[in-house]
């Protein structure tokens, strides 16, 4: 173990040196103790109220070192904070007061891939973009793809049941999920789920752990379901007259009953943002765009059908097989990306009936309006998942900050009003945590809270968030 800080008090000085020494018996798993090495795992990208250093970061290589990790923590009764890349934006990967972190990053290894089956073992560290790298060679490919693909790992993916690009068609993490297996509060191992894409003995238990934000347990392995990788894909880009207009166009899309794999939505706000990241010439040309991207045998029929229903909607589309409808879909992917969510600027993360997209949209402006606040919109338009980003100048100080929290609670409201929900793919976290009771009932948080118990009979996993 390396030199420790004041900031450790003498009994877990102690403790944690036992758990080097367990860890050391291992073999594969490291702690850091020093300031300087465990800043870096303090938080993921969500927004921080309340920093805390972690006392310590175990570096998990095997699955018996979360094993280790766990068993003692349970023995010392001290929170242990799962985390993978630390992409997440919703708070869940936040250190607490004396928690220990447990990095799954390294345990990155694909241990199988079965073409024949479509299915996929991996460990929780392999990354979302490598994983689809190594199966592309078998025309395959792992579906949920969510922005941060290239970063985030399917640790975390499963934690959060991360969603993506793609779930306009092939659904969110946990419809790509057959099994997985996952280590206890108590160190101990249950092995949940099925190896068959088919497969209804007791109780879902897989379907539980994913998104639950590592509060049940943590996920050393698990089995995933994998798709065509289509050969023919085809970008469809659109500009139309306002955001309003954009949503019309992905209902009248359903309408024609075509799924395309992607269908997404940008104002004029965003594209703002992708002309000042990439140098394109979006701003101006109107007041929204429309993205989308057909796969599959089918796709450039589908293709003819979006072009017809998008132009009978006054739209000026991209010339087929224009490249820049592709590269657009790649720089969609980082339309948020131009600095990270603060007290200044925080990106929300609802999710609408798709025939309340319009009346959601309209309300997010009068809201922005009524509170004197900026906003833009992108949307996972297919599925009705909205990111709203409101901001205000950080020289408004606190009056302006009270303004930004005062748009954000309404919006949430106003998300809930039409039947919708308070997050669509980021997870509850520690940052939504007050918008839950919201949503749901005082017996349905009851229920979960018992859930947990089982799970986790001191507490001891991820505290204080997802539920």
């Amino acid at each position: 173990m390396t030199s420790t800080t004041s900031r450790i008090s003498a009994p877990h000085l102690s403790a944690l040196d036992e758990l080097s020494k367990a860890l050391g018996t291992q073999g594969s798993g490291s702690l850091l103790v020093d300031d300087v090495d465990v800043q870096n795992f303090q938080r993921d990208m969500g927004a921080l109220s309340d920093p805390h250093l972690p006392m310590a970061v175990v570096l998990a290589g095997s699955t018996e070192d979360v094993q280790a990790t766990l068993r003692w923590a349970s023995k010392h009764k001290i929170s242990i904070v799962p985390r993978g890349a630390g992409t997440g934006v919703s708070g869940a990967a936040h250190a607490i007061k004396d928690c220990v972190v447990l990095s799954l990053e390294r345990m990155n290894q694909i241990l199988e891939i079965r073409p024949d089956d479509e299915v996929a073992v991996v460990q929780p560290g392999v990354v979302n973009a490598d994983l689809n790298a190594a199966v592309a060679e078998y025309g395959l490919m792992y579906a949920p793809d969510p922005a941060s693909y290239q970063q985030s790992t399917i640790g975390g993916n499963v934690a959060t049941n991360a969603g993506g690009l793609r779930c306009a068609k092939y659904g969110v993490t946990r419809d790509s999920v057959l099994g997985l297996t996952v280590v206890l509060a108590d160190g101990s191992i249950i092995e949940i789920g099925k190896q068959t894409f088919k497969g209804v003995a007791g109780y879902d238990l897989t379907s539980l752990v994913i998104g639950s934000e590592g509060t049940l347990g943590i996920v050393v392995k698990a089995t995933v379901r994998l798709r065509y990788l289509g050969e023919n894909q085809r970008a469809i880009a659109a500009i139309l007259p306002d955001i309003e207009t954009a949503a019309e166009g992905v209902l009248a899309i359903g309408r024609a009953r075509v799924q395309p794999a992607i269908l997404e939505m940008l104002d004029e706000g965003v594209m703002a943002v992708i002309d000042s990241i990439h140098g394109t010439k979006l701003k101006g040309t109107g007041g929204a765009l429309l993205l989308a991207l057909t796969d599959g045998f089918g796709a450039y029929l589908e293709e003819d059908v979006i072009r017809e229903v998008l132009a009978g909607l006054g739209a000026t589309l991209f010339e087929k097989d224009d490249p820049q409808s592709m590269a657009l879909l790649a720089m969609r992917r980082v339309s948020r990306g131009d600095e990270q969510d603060d007290q200044y600027r925080v990106g929300e993360d609802v999710a609408v009936p798709r025939s309340k997209l319009v009346d959601y949209i309209r309300e997010l402006h009068r809201i922005a309006e009524r509170n004197n606040v900026w906003v833009r919109t992108v949307a996972h338009a297919g599925d009705g998942n909205l990111h709203p980003t409101f901001w205000i100048d950080p020289s408004e100080g606190e009056a302006g900050v009270e303004r930004l929290d005062a748009s954000l609670d309404e919006s949430i409201r106003a998300a809930l009003a039409i039947g919708g929900t308070i997050t669509g793919e980021h997870g509850v976290g520690q940052y939504k945590l007050r918008w839950l009771g919201w949503e749901q009932s005082e017996q349905v948080r009851e229920l979960q809270y018992r859930i947990k118990e089982v799970f986790d009979p001191q507490g001891i996993l991820n505290p204080h968030k997802a539920i």
